[in-house]
């Protein structure tokens, strides 16, 4: 039987792929769960403009993702500390103050998207990725200054 793949599955393809699986297996798992349909000419013109629409969607994501790497590359975050002798800090810079620094320039980020590998414990200016997108992440220039 001839299915359309509504969802990635792992031993049969990606979703809007046409694959031809057992009868039984489109009949009783797949299509009752919506992980497919049934490949008639009715579904097969629908596929192709559900692909359309998903592909103009990657498009627009892609654009609006290389519009705020470049908005995040283009400022510099400035974070003020409380240091103690020898400029220690007490404390560290964790992404959540990535995230408020961010916020006062104008840029909207959720911390889960900050990769910083480990907090910020030292004065100084730091690079720290952030990952917009599984495809596009963008440098933002961190600087830690005494408060």
């Amino acid at each position: 039987m001839q299915i359309i793949l509504r969802e990635d599955v792992s031993s049969l393809g990606k979703a809007g792929d046409l694959v031809k699986v057992a009868n039984g297996y489109a009949r009783n798992y797949l299509i009752p769960r919506k992980i497919a349909v049934e490949a008639s000419p009715k579904n097969l013109k629908a596929l192709e403009h559900e692909k359309l629409l998903i592909e103009h969607k990657k498009r627009r994501g892609r654009r609006e993702s290389e519009s705020l790497k470049e908005k995040i590359e283009s400022i510099s975050c400035t974070i003020g500390v409380k240091v103690g002798e020898d400029d220690k800090l007490y404390g560290a810079v964790t992404s959540m103050d990535i995230e408020e620094g961010l916020k006062r320039e104008g840029v909207e980020i959720d911390r889960r998207k900050i990769e910083l590998e480990e907090p910020i414990r030292t004065l100084g200016v730091y690079t720290v990725p952030i990952k917009i997108t599984p495809e596009t992440q963008a440098k933002l220039k961190v600087w830690v200054v005494k408060d």
